[in-house]
């Protein structure tokens, strides 16, 4: 089984996102929200994936990711009805990714850094804020339906 190990962040100063390279345009939509089986359609860049995760033990979980062909990802999204859309923009730097959200998220910048171990130390970058990885209103599969803008 695979294994994701990952921390989430809010990032409080997005300024150093102007001198990153490039970013790659990331669409998403899920076939399933249901916590002990999310699975989930991204298309990202010329890639698209369909992944399956199961429920978060902490920062913890199974994931299974299979490449498929953009063409199907966008007929899945399309003819199973998933209006219900997030794109961001993810940029990487070293090993955090920061995700900068776009249409009804827009304003939502996530940092997250995926890990060898559950107790692997991390260096906090200068732009990083409150830890989100345990409340599940900031898991992609929850952030259109959690209404987290407007509790901010």
């Amino acid at each position: 089984m695979a294994k994701e190990i990952e921390r989430k962040f809010l990032v409080t100063d997005s300024q150093f996102i102007k001198s990153l390279d490039g970013g790659t345009r990331i669409v998403q939509a899920y076939l399933s929200t249901n916590p002990d089986a999310t699975v989930r359609i991204r298309i990202m860049g010329n890639h698209a994936f369909l992944t399956v995760k199961s429920r978060n033990v902490g920062i913890s979980r199974g994931e299974w990711e299979y490449e498929i062909p953009i063409a199907d990802a966008e007929e899945m999204i399309e003819q199973c009805g998933l209006n219900d859309r997030i794109v961001k923009t993810r940029y990487r730097l070293n090993r955090w990714e920061i995700d900068v959200f776009h249409e009804q998220l827009e304003g939502l910048v996530i940092a997250e850094i995926e890990m060898t171990d559950i107790n692997e130390s991390i260096q906090i970058p200068h732009f990083i804020g409150q830890e989100v990885s345990d409340d599940p209103r900031y898991f992609n599969s929850n952030l259109l339906k959690s209404n987290i803008l407007n509790e901010k």
